[in-house]
């Protein structure tokens, strides 16, 4: 009789339940101490070593980008491979580095609070503190911006970035645990600093760009899904947001970003895109959703579901990972039974 075969299929199997566990612990981190604002960040320190690789490998060349890029993404799925085989024969420890990993990468509440701040700013009047903190938002040139344009900007940056904050970086998390977390963190970061638009660019950052937009493709898609299952907590209807999701959703310039914001913008029940200034580089969107322009009380509305749309990713991803851990024990007992 054969024995039944432990060793490393049973740590695989083991290590889906430690990374169901360290992705909850994470976003409990996440929302217990956010995003914290320092030079000694994991994502701060990647951004330097980005910016210093970019100074050596920067050429109007897409060759260029695409080295770049294997670098960067590449090493750090590289730390992530390490770190879980130093952790492998630890439970506890794979938990913790993988908690520790989201924690690192996820925003949301960063995110959430940025919009507070902002709803705060705009309900008594306060147009200077809210465009100097939109920055932190987006990349759009706030100077000139009017209250609904500045809620506007803030609603569209919610939407968007509660794919990329928190629902794409769990996605990875749970198909590819501490090294998925830690690579989609690096082409996330990379397309911010070169993936934009712009004559440097263009080019160099062309590989960044695509990368980024094959990594949030399904995430995108996931978050306008949830948020349109959970429009009636923002005081909308699930069959509306779903309506603008399917009917709007592709005519945004970004295949993912319009997404989000289509969903969002159905279950808010206003109307997004418009003109947007980057810095005397202009760009007309299309608008998305039926309604008037969005106003301030829109904006706390919209962090209302974003947080709730965050919570539920998080549930979700768990929760898949921990059946494919259950699936995977049941296969392993009926191959021990018919050995």
């Amino acid at each position: 009789m054969k024995r039944a075969r432990t060793g490393p299929r049973r740590v695989r199997r083991a290590g889906l339940r430690e990374r169901a566990l360290g992705l909850a612990a994470g976003m409990v981190l996440d929302t217990i101490f956010a995003d914290p604002r320092s030079v000694a960040h994991p994502v701060a320190v990647f951004g330097r070593a980005a910016s210093l690789l970019e100074g050596r490998l920067y050429g109007r060349s897409r060759a260029r980008g695409v080295a770049y890029v294997v670098i960067c993404a590449g090493s750090a799925a590289a730390l992530g491979v390490a770190a879980e085989r130093l952790t492998r024969r630890s439970p506890l420890a794979r938990t913790g580095v993988t908690a520790v990993a989201a924690w690192a990468v996820l925003g949301g509440t960063s995110l959430a609070r940025e919009g507070a701040f902002m709803a705060t700013a705009l309900e008594r009047g306060d147009l200077e503190a809210a465009r100097g903190r939109l920055s932190h938002l987006c990349g759009r040139d706030p100077s000139r911006l009017s209250e609904g344009e500045l809620a506007r900007a803030t609603v569209e940056s919610i939407a968007e970035n509660t794919s990329d904050a928190v629902v794409a970086p769990l996605v990875w998390g749970a198909v590819a645990g501490v090294p998925g977390l830690l690579a989609y963190r690096a082409v996330n970061t990379m397309d911010a600093m070169v993936g934009h638009r712009s004559e440097r660019y263009e080019v160099f950052g062309w590989a960044a760009a695509r990368l980024d937009d094959v990594a949030n493709y399904l995430p995108a898609r996931l978050t306008g899904a949830v948020a349109s299952v959970l429009a009636p907590l923002a005081g909308g209807s699930p069959r509306t947001a779903a309506a603008m999701l399917f009917r709007d959703g592709h005519r945004h310039p970004s295949p993912n970003s319009g997404r989000c914001e289509a969903a969002f913008a159905g279950a808010l029940g206003v109307r997004l895109g418009g003109r947007n200034d980057y810095g005397g580089r202009i760009e007309h969107r299309p608008h998305l959703g039926d309604g008037p322009p969005p106003s301030v009380p829109d904006i706390s509305r919209s962090v209302r579901l974003a947080r709730a749309v965050n919570l539920t990713s998080a549930a979700l991803a768990a929760t898949a990972v921990l059946a494919i851990h259950r699936y995977l024990g049941k296969r392993r007992g009926t191959s021990a039974s018919a050995d």
